[in-house]
């Protein structure tokens, strides 16, 4: 994972301000491609655990077709309003699936932190409720851009 960037350092997010911001926010737009070369971009809850950002889906949508065909997406989150507010996180790789699909609650320790931290963070829960519509797909970002308006001068 890189967040080194060649162009906008001055405005770039330090370690620590990127996952505080990425543990703060909560909806992220995920762009996928379709066969046909067609962008499809959608709005999703994410969690972040310090190296990989989950992704849970609905696994009879557009997006989660796509992703079975091409696992390659770009992740943008942000915010602001006035251009000196204007902040955000670019994150773009392949997402793998993890656990089953659709999610129904079996073991899987490597989504116990990404479902702790999801069910706190949405539903003010310790334990991940599934509905057997979802499943995680788990995006360990090849780079990761940044910007943050505010530090400018």
């Amino acid at each position: 994972m890189s967040i080194t960037q060649r162009r906008g350092r001055r405005v770039m997010m330090t370690q620590a301000e990127l996952d505080s911001y990425l543990t703060e926010q909560r909806t992220c737009r995920v762009a996928t491609v379709s066969a046909e070369g067609r962008p499809h971009i959608s709005p999703l809850w994410f969690g972040w655990d310090g190296g990989s950002l989950w992704l849970y889906s609905i696994t009879r949508s557009r997006r989660w077709a796509q992703l079975l065909r091409d696992p390659w997406v770009a992740v943008v989150i942000d915010d602001g309003h006035e251009y000196g507010e204007l902040r955000g996180v670019e994150l773009a790789g392949r997402v793998s699936i993890v656990g089953e699909a659709p999610r129904t609650g079996e073991p899987c320790p490597e989504l116990d932190t990404p479902e702790r931290l999801f069910a706190a963070k949405y539903f003010g829960l310790s334990a991940m409720p599934h509905d057997g519509r979802h499943a995680w797909l788990r995006l360990t970002p090849d780079t990761i851009s940044s910007w943050d308006f505010r530090k400018l001068p």
